[in-house]
């Protein structure tokens, strides 16, 4: 059952990153609005996910499908979808060729499925629970870097949580040695993370649709992942901390003491 909604997802979020780079290469026509501090969307986004969400909905029309752009859809069959149309629109709309369209597959509390895919450079990444992690269909793994000083370190910002949190973070991981790296897209930095490009991730909240795709593919590199709920991630979001096993234990500290309690994001 894992490896076919694994191979549906796969195919599915190619087929979406070809409609999303459509609208990438003819953005003088592109209809952007903004929905608040430095969160933008445009008719790409609402479209890639009303394709991916028809799709599913042929496919698999008792499970439900949490998106992004259209919210919640609750199914009966104790699976839900859940689907970022591309993430990283601010890179998007000004030309940046950064960006990813996200599915994962959650059932009975577990993420079981995830698909990070990145059209502009042709980077599939894919998971599925309990069978190892792949990029374009070679095993992945993450970096056996045992200190911040060997490596970067993504950190994310997302307007939601105190504005300190990500300025903590930045100083406390450089203070150790470290190097911060961001490319305004979560979910290509887990990505980058489960591949070994990057030695680990931290952000104090993420979206379910952000962050669940690539927890599960960190976990299946061999990396390390916070603890999550993940059904009360899909309403409220998660605070992320991931790496690899040499550099995990110094993230989780420097994320303990700075950021700020994570009630206000929920």
């Amino acid at each position: 059952m894992i490896s076919e909604r694994l191979a549906f997802a796969e195919s599915l979020a190619i087929k979406a990153g070809k409609l999303g780079l459509e609208y990438f290469r003819k953005l003088d026509t592109l209809t952007i609005t903004q929905k608040g501090h430095q969160d933008l969307v445009s008719e790409a986004d609402r479209n890639v996910e009303t394709l991916i969400r028809e799709e599913l909905g042929a496919a698999y029309p008792e499970d439900g499908i949490l998106g992004e752009e259209h919210g919640m859809e609750e199914g009966a069959s104790g699976y839900t979808w859940v689907t970022d149309p591309i993430d990283g629109t601010a890179n998007f709309v000004t030309g940046i060729p950064q960006w990813c369209v996200i599915i994962a597959c959650v059932h009975q509390g577990q993420v079981i499925v995830g698909v990070i895919h990145d059209p502009v450079a042709g980077e599939t990444f894919t998971a599925g629970a309990g069978q190892g992690a792949f990029l374009n269909g070679k095993a992945i793994s993450v970096s056996d870097s045992d200190s911040l000083a060997v490596g970067s370190v993504g950190v994310g910002f997302n307007g939601r949580t105190a504005i300190t949190d990500a300025v903590n973070v930045v100083g406390a991981l450089v203070s150790k040695g470290g190097v911060f790296f961001r490319n305004a897209s979560g979910g290509l930095m887990l990505a980058y993370t489960a591949s070994g490009r990057l030695i680990g991730y931290v952000e104090s909240h993420m979206n379910a649709w952000d962050c669940l795709a690539g927890m599960l593919l960190i976990r299946e590199a061999g990396g390390v992942v916070m603890d999550q709920d993940v059904n009360h991630a899909l309403y409220h979001g998660a605070r992320i901390v991931v790496g690899s096993p040499g550099v995990y234990g110094d993230l989780k500290e420097i994320a303990d003491s700075s950021f700020a309690p994570l009630e206000a994001a929920e």
